[in-house]
């Protein structure tokens, strides 16, 4: 099945004539700092699609940064049987960049950016000890590169998934 898609501009333009659901499925870290005029917060990692399609008029529309969560959201509602579910091509940043309305709120440390801290981190970590103090502290950084070759060969990264979890990352909006 072929999932839909909106380009911010119709989405914004649907929205004035009629009241229909914009669903932002980020971290609520990352909503906080900017989202979509509007847009309610369900994020990706505790997406109930079943509950969400009950509560809100179809279709629904599915934000995220660029797309990409977005579409897997998407996935995760046709699985459920809910099959009228639209994807805003080029999420919120092509919402910013269309000039349409957004919230600004407090600057947030992306979570990509903090797996590259902590991914970088471990390796040097890894690499100090088994330098300076037994070469076995050497598997660290092997076992953080291991990692990260898989999360960029599955699209899965368990650091991302631990880190999503701090709660640094799981302020209120």
């Amino acid at each position: 099945m072929t999932i839909a898609v909106a380009t911010p501009q119709d989405v914004f333009t649907a929205r004035r004539e009629k009241s229909l659901a914009l669903i932002d499925v980020r971290m609520p870290t990352e909503y906080r700092e900017i989202h979509a005029e509007g847009a309610m917060l369900a994020p990706l990692d505790a997406l109930d699609p079943k509950a969400l399609a009950q509560a809100l008029p179809r279709p629904i529309y599915l934000i995220c940064r660029s797309g990409q969560r977005a579409t897997k959201a998407a996935e995760q509602f046709v699985s459920a049987g809910i099959s009228d579910v639209v994807v805003v091509e080029g999420g919120t940043a092509a919402w910013e960049k269309a000039g349409l309305p957004v919230v600004r709120g407090k600057k947030a440390v992306s979570l990509e950016r903090q797996v590259r801290i902590a991914a970088g981190t471990l390796v040097l970590t890894g690499v100090g000890l088994g330098w300076g103090v037994h070469p076995y502290f050497f598997g660290l950084s092997a076992f953080i590169g291991a990692g990260l070759v898989f999360a960029g060969v599955t699209d899965w990264c368990g650091m991302g998934m631990l880190l999503s979890k701090m709660p640094w990352n799981r302020s209120s909006c």
